[in-house]
């Protein structure tokens, strides 16, 4: 029998996703609604009598730091460059 014929090898390039505006605008608003989501959370959890309340708190402001510094680093925040 015959060898099957190996298919070609694919050519690797190297895609920068960061420079593409979709990519840009889909991350800038999937952590912007987290940013939102958390902001609400905390806000809920600052009104109620939880025992654990505070922690979750401060673990929620510690990941809403992280996400905005994200959105500033990446220079996300209100849609960045164009």
């Amino acid at each position: 029998m015959d060898k099957p014929a190996s298919p070609e090898k694919p050519i690797r390039r190297a895609v920068k996703l960061d420079h593409h505006d979709s990519v840009r605008s889909h991350v800038r608003e999937r952590i912007s609604s987290e940013v939102e989501h958390l902001e609400r959370r905390i806000a809920s959890l600052r009104l109620s009598r939880a025992p654990h309340a505070d922690i979750l708190i401060s673990t929620y402001e510690r990941l809403l730091d992280r996400k905005k510094g994200f959105l500033q680093s990446w220079n996300l925040k209100d849609g960045g460059p164009r």
